[in-house]
């Protein structure tokens, strides 16, 4: 297990630091989906170009901590060349990854390379944060107009955000 924690913190710092598909509209995008986090600020619009029911182009703006930076980054690089219906499976895949009580081996053999979004778990605060690109990618392959949310809108301020 220390590895995969090892490999999650590198990971989100890589895709933190440099996230790929960030602060671009692809052109001939025509989905398009945004989404909130009210209690930590992550806020981000992302964008599919699909063409025959496969995504061909990918591209996010907004911003958030590093862990919803680098889930945003890692799913816009996995889910090129995937065919609609896969990108959707993988949503589901990551949620049970991400919201099992007892570790999902079978979602993190599913995951693939994702499987270090898995670390994620050692910190119940930031399961939100790493959830919500991927609620952003169900909205947008179904077209979903409304903006999506991991949580009710705050009471008070809970979550410090690490952006810097």
């Amino acid at each position: 297990m220390f590895e995969l924690r090892e490999l999650y913190e590198e990971m989100i710092l890589d895709h933190n630091r440099n996230p790929r598909n960030f602060q671009r509209r692809p052109t001939g995008a025509n989905h398009q989906a945004h989404g909130n986090n009210p209690i930590c600020g992550d806020e981000f619009t992302l964008y599919l170009t699909v063409h025959n029911g496969v995504i061909v182009e990918t591209g996010f703006e907004g911003v958030g901590c590093a862990v919803s930076t680098a889930s945003a980054s890692l799913l816009t690089d996995i889910i090129k060349g995937k065919r609609v219906e896969e990108a959707e499976a993988l949503f589901h895949t990551i949620q049970h990854m991400l919201t099992d009580k007892a570790r999902n081996h079978e979602a993190e053999k599913q995951a693939g390379k994702l499987k270090v979004l898995a670390g994620v778990r050692d910190f119940p605060m930031r399961v939100k944060c790493a959830a919500l690109p991927w609620h952003i990618l169900h909205a947008a392959v179904n077209q979903e107009s409304e903006t999506v949310t991991t949580e009710a809108p705050p009471q008070s301020h809970e979550c410090a955000t690490d952006r810097g």
